[in-house]
This record gives C-alpha cells, sequence and structure tokens, in this order.
C-alpha cells in the first residue's frame, strides 16, 4: 500500500528533529478546522488536549496534531504550533483572540541520542511552519528520529523504529491516510508473511519473538514508560465526533496486527482519528481501512528506518 497521510484532501503534515540529539516531531496541519477522536490503548501515555476530544465535552473541532519525541518534556512543542496558528489567526474564536486547539501524544525516546535535549516549543512552530502536502520523509525523521522497537532483550538489543506513512484511495472518493512513530518495546512483523522485521536480538544478532523473550524472564527489563507507538488516521470522511472515536478504536487493530506485544504496561500507545467531513462513508467502512492503512505505516516506518544511537535497521541487516 503507498501513499501517504497528505493524500486525504485538507491534510498537510510537517517535520523538525535534531539528528545528532535523535529527537524531533510531526505536525499534522489541518486547512480546516475537522472533527477528531481519540483512542489511548497502552498503560503509560504522555498525552495533551486528550479529554477535550471526549463526545461529552463541548469542543468539536481541531486544528493540528502534534507527535512528539522527549517523553512528557516533549509535550511543550505543541506550544510552538500553538503559537504558529496564533500568529496565522487560526483557532477557537473566544472573542479576545483565538485558541488553537492542539491536541498531542509524545513517545519515550531520551535513551538514544542526547537525552537533555528535547522537542520544545521551537521545535513544534519548525514543524508546522514546514507544513506542505509534499510529504516524502519516512524513517528517521519528526516524531520517528528517536524511535526504536525490540527493548525485551535489554536496550543495547533493540533495533531501529522511525516514522511511517500510507494511504488509500477507493472509487467514491473516500481517501484514508494514516501516518505513525513506531517506538515499541516489541517486535514488529509483516502480518502477510509473518517475519518478524525488527525487534529484539541476541547476541549473534539473530531477531527474537518478543513474547517468547519475556518467558524468559521473570520481571520486565524495560522501566515503565521507554516506549509509545503514536499515530494519526485521516479520512475526508463525514464523522461526528463520537464516531471518530471509534474509528480511532477500530485503528489500533492496525498496530496489532503488526507489532507484538502492543498496549503493554510499558507502552501509551495514542491512535487520533481526525475526519474532514467531505464524504459519506459507513463508521464501519472508515474504521476498518483505516486498521489496514496503519498496518502499512507501521511496515513503512521500520522500511525506511535507518541505523542511528548505536541501533541496526531493518534496512541495514537485510543488505
Amino acid at each position: 500500500m503507498a501513499g501517504t497521510i497528505t493524500d486525504v484532501p485538507g491534510v498537510k503534515v510537517g517535520n523538525a528533529q535534531n539528528n545528532e540529539a535523535l529527537t524531533g516531531c510531526s505536525v499534522i496541519l489541518l486547512e480546516q478546522p475537522s472533527v477528531c477522536g481519540v483512542d489511548v490503548r497502552g498503560s503509560a501515555p504522555g498525552t495533551r488536549e486528550t479529554d477535550l476530544l471526549d463526545p461529552m465535552n463541548m469542543v468539536s473541532v481541531v486544528h493540528a496534531i502534534c507527535l512528539s519525541g522527549g517523553s512528557a518534556y516533549g509535550l511543550d512543542a505543541a506550544t510552538g504550533v500553538m503559537q504558529y496558528l496564533e500568529e496565522k489567526g487560526i483557532g477557537l474564536d473566544v472573542m479576545f483572540g483565538v485558541v488553537p486547539i492542539v491536541p498531542g501524544a509524545v513517545l519515550f525516546d531520551l535513551a538514544i541520542g542526547d537525552h537533555k535535549i528535547r522537542p520544545d516549543r521551537q521545535m513544534g512552530y519548525e514543524a508546522a511552519a514546514k507544513a506542505s502536502k509534499d510529504l516524502d520523509e519516512q524513517g528517521n525523521v519528526g516524531a520517528g528520529t528517536g524511535a526504536s522497537v525490540g527493548k525485551l532483550n535489554g536496550f543495547s538489543n533493540a533495533m531501529k523504529g522511525g516514522l511511517g506513512t500510507a494511504s488509500i484511495t477507493l472509487a467514491n472518493g473516500l481517501v484514508i491516510g494514516a501516518l505513525v512513530a513506531v517506538n515499541a518495546i516489541g517486535h514488529v512483523f509483516d502480518p502477510q508473511s509473518g517475519k518478524i522485521l525488527a525487534g529484539p536480538r541476541d547476541e549473534e544478532g539473530n531477531i527474537l519473538d518478543s513474547v517468547e523473550v519475556m518467558q524468559t524472564h521473570t520481571f520486565s527489563p524495560i522501566p515503565p514508560g521507554t516506549n509509545t507507538t503514536i499515530a494519526v488516521v485521516a479520512s475526508n470522511a463525514m464523522l461526528t465526533k463520537s464516531e471518530a472515536k471509534k474509528v480511532a478504536q477500530m485503528a489500533h487493530d492496525g498496530l496489532a496486527r503488526t507489532i507484538r506485544p502492543i498496549h503493554t504496561m510499558n507502552d501509551g500507545d495514542t491512535i487520533f482519528a481526525v475526519a474532514t467531513g467531505e464524504v459519506k462513508a459507513t463508521v464501519d467502512l472508515i474504521g476498518s481501512l483505516s486498521a489496514d492503512v496503519l498496518a502499512a505505516a507501521v511496515i513503512c516506518a521500520i522500511e525506511h528506518a535507518e541505523s542511528a544511537g548505536g541501533l541496526p535497521s531493518y534496512s541495514s541487516l537485510s543488505q
């Protein structure tokens, strides 16, 4: 499955990163305020404005979404996105100016690169300013710059994760896309072949099955909160806020098809679902295809990742 999330009308993406510190952020910028839902499945999340997205709460649209490295420190990047949007006059009109609505989620990448440098307000502003329809960056960019996978045999035996994207377009004009930063504690596998693409390695460099590795440990060797896969699925469908939340829930199946284990005590897996409101389609169809597209984006993230911070990548080991 080819394509990118920017194939969805009204969706732009900007990435900013520090390649030496190995951290970065990705901004999904919406040309028009759009309905958004969220579903958090991991037990160690770092999020911003997710309560606002509850269907019971007042504000029904968002102006951007920020995915970032840096653990909880990286939530500051969304402030820069707000600043950029405010300068453009974009946001919720509160009579005394505008308040841009920018939900966000972070992943833990402090174990790689320089942990003292994290995505901040300036980096978030830079990513927002770079947002465009021409998304040709994947792998070690944006929120995927310091991402890693397969940490159940110790971080030194892990592999490089990254940023991935994919999309699908139907004959009726429905477009569904996904953007994901893959930073899982588990391994990533191809659901078609069952082959493990990236995961924990043994002393000889062989890639192992994460669940089998867990069976050899009486306790987790990974501290809580050191992982997390975060994503946005977007479509040009007409959805309500509650329907968007259901799509986000269904999209998590895409992670379950490609990452094992997923939604653990050490992950903060979070998916946002955005709908720009142009095409009528059922929630079941949008949710099912969102899972498919997200699974493809996860594979793209691993295939485009490059070795960094002492961690090998799928491409380096498959050569």
